[in-house]
């Protein structure tokens, strides 16, 4: 049977439901994803006096073809963006600044250093987002940034993130589509600390001067992120879920949830509808963690589909901005950015064909033998040809074809890449 034979009888199934499979299109098509580009090289950056990965951020794998110059990591990402049905963003941190061979520390950062990501965005039809870079720098070594104790070290961070805020400003204006900005920090403390106020009191004072530094809302959205531990701040950090949520609430600011900063146990998808009644927007990292923040390709897991069930049923898909934040250097990186990124949009379009008026009556009325099966039963229902025809209509592979697109490109492009290394190597 052909795919278009498939489509139009999955199609009736939903129509049996009242569902409007070409509104659920319409609908999809207007949800951007906003895709992380340190998959692409394993959170690496161009900074001419480049440091080691820390600030318990860990990256496993050794898989070939990984990009080492930003015009690599952008001839990646539009294959990636070549098998992704849409138009997404790009978001960028501050270590994938273009600096010309210029020693530039994270303080004197500037929009110039953005201006060919800009060009290239303007030619993808992307929008950019930006996150300022609080790891994987000798002046962070200890664990510590904006909640540091030396005022020197508090004052280049937060002068760091003041010039990432002009730099998503910039992004802003020059793409006509706002910027979010994004600040984690890494802060905290391996062991029981003495005293969680005075850090967290620091944090408050450096978040308050950073936002204090005039950003055009229109262009700029600024948005903070919370962890609940890493590698190295196992018993504390400052940056907690609680400080977060209660500095963005008094100051108008996003408050950012990823999907890898909570217990194992903790469901974020549970948190969104709480969120909803007193944030006008909310942000998501969409990760998946196993055990701990280990940031694994997304998958269409049951969490995932919980999420994009509490956007949609919700109506919150101009409320909440979406994210990807995951790292994979075992497979192939354009892969996983495609199948991360393909699974939060099927997530989403799944969201879309459900029965939402129907399944909470049921609820209302008490009805909860009649949700339960319905939650169940749609399931199985043919969604599979329905995402098929989404992808076929955007002109992106349909089911495994994309693997070959990508296997083609490793081939041409990646293996090249690799004995290009190897060669300089020896």
């Amino acid at each position: 049977m052909s795919t278009e034979k498939h489509f139009n009888l999955a199609k009736k199934e939903y129509e049996r439901w009242g569902i409007d499979v070409e509104e659920a299109f319409e609908r999809l098509s207007k949800i951007p994803i906003s895709i992380h580009c340190w998959q692409g090289d394993d959170i690496g950056g161009f900074e001419v006096n480049k440091s080691d990965l820390s600030g318990g951020i860990e990256v496993t794998g050794n898989y070939p073809g990984k990009a080492t110059t930003p015009e690599e990591l952008r001839m990646d990402l539009e294959k990636a963006l070549s098998l992704i049905p849409g138009k997404h963003r790009i978001n960028l941190h501050a270590i994938y600044a273009e600096t010309d061979g210029e020693a530039v520390d994270r303080n004197q950062i500037k929009p110039k250093h953005f201006e060919r990501w800009v060009q290239w965005a303007k030619k993808q039809g992307v929008g950019l987002d930006f996150n300022p870079t609080l790891f994987s720098h000798e002046k962070a070594n200890d664990g510590l940034t904006l909640a540091h104790p030396n005022p020197d070290i508090r004052k280049f961070w937060i002068d760091h993130c003041i010039a990432s805020r002009e730099i998503g400003e910039y992004f802003g204006r020059e793409l006509g589509t706002p910027c979010l900005t994004n600040i984690w920090i890494p802060d905290g403390y391996k062991d029981t600390p003495s005293d969680r106020l005075t850090p967290r009191r620091r944090l408050k004072e450096s978040l308050d001067t950073i936002f204090e530094a005039p950003i055009d809302e229109n262009y700029n959205i600024d948005a903070v992120e919370s962890k609940l531990f890493g590698i190295g701040s196992e018993a504390f950090v400052v940056g907690s879920h609680e400080f977060y949520l209660s500095y963005a609430l008094k100051n108008r600011k996003l408050c950012l949830l990823d999907t890898g900063h909570f217990h194992p146990t903790e469901m974020v998808s549970n948190k969104i509808s709480a969120m909803l009644l007193f944030n006008d927007k909310l942000a998501l990292h969409v990760s998946r963690p196993v055990r701990w923040d280990s940031d694994h390709v997304v998958t269409f897991d049951d969490e995932l589909r919980e999420i994009a069930l509490e956007i949609v049923r919700n109506d919150a898909t101009e409320k909440v901005m979406i994210g990807l934040d995951f790292f994979d250097a075992s497979i192939n990186r354009v892969a996983a950015w495609t199948i991360g990124t393909r699974n939060m949009l099927k997530a989403l379009l799944y969201a879309l064909l459900m029965p939402h008026v129907q399944l909470k009556q049921y609820q209302e009325n008490g009805d909860f033998t009649r949700r339960l099966a319905l939650l169940e039963e749609f399931k199985t229902y043919p969604f599979g040809a329905i995402w098929d025809e989404y992808c076929k209509r955007n002109n992106v592979p349909i089911k495994e074809q994309w693997l070959e697109k990508v296997e083609e490109y490793e081939a041409t492009v990646l293996s090249n890449r690799e004995a290009k290394i190897h060669s300089d190597v020896h």
